[in-house]
């Protein structure tokens, strides 16, 4: 990531092949018990919100963006300002994109007690699950990685 960093000027562009950065969201329910995941609609399956930086360096920022306009969910509390997890996955060809990668800088976010989603052009489906309920899900590398990240974090919690 820092070497797309040091070498493209332009890696924040969704057109910066073969690889550009992105930001997603990792949402949490306000108990901590659930995530908030989306059936994608161009990629066929469960994941977390996220998408393009479209020129803008700050990807917190990107990541929250995202997460509103997927999830409808306002006032995303910022859990913390450093990223939660970094992934670099394949995206295959779509449209007239050719197949690339995605410098995923990924936050997590807590909603808001009693929040209501809703479900955005970019999705078949929203809804909340619960860890064991992920662990059951097909589910990417990089989203596999979080729910292991997210289960050691409720196992801490609840051996307080």
């Amino acid at each position: 990531m820092v070497e797309l960093l040091d070498s493209c000027p332009n890696c924040f562009q969704r057109n910066a092949f073969p690889a550009h950065f992105t930001g997603s969201a990792f949402v949490i329910s306000a108990d901590g018990e659930h995530a908030l995941l989306h059936h994608h609609r161009k990629l066929d399956r469960w994941l977390q919100f996220g998408g393009h930086c479209d020129g803008e360096p700050d990807v917190l920022a990107v990541a929250q963006r995202e997460a509103l306009e997927e999830s409808g969910i306002e006032g995303l509390l910022i859990a913390s300002e450093r990223p939660f997890d970094l992934d670099i996955h394949e995206i295959p060809a779509i449209g007239g994109e050719p197949p690339h990668q995605h410098f995923d800088v990924r936050y997590v976010l807590i909603a808001p007690e009693n929040a209501e989603f809703r479900t955005s052009s970019e999705s078949h489906e929203v809804r909340w699950f619960t860890a064991g309920e992920m662990d059951q899900l097909d589910l990417d590398t990089g989203l596999r990685r979080l729910l292991i990240k997210w289960e050691a974090l409720l196992a801490r919690h609840s051996g307080d």
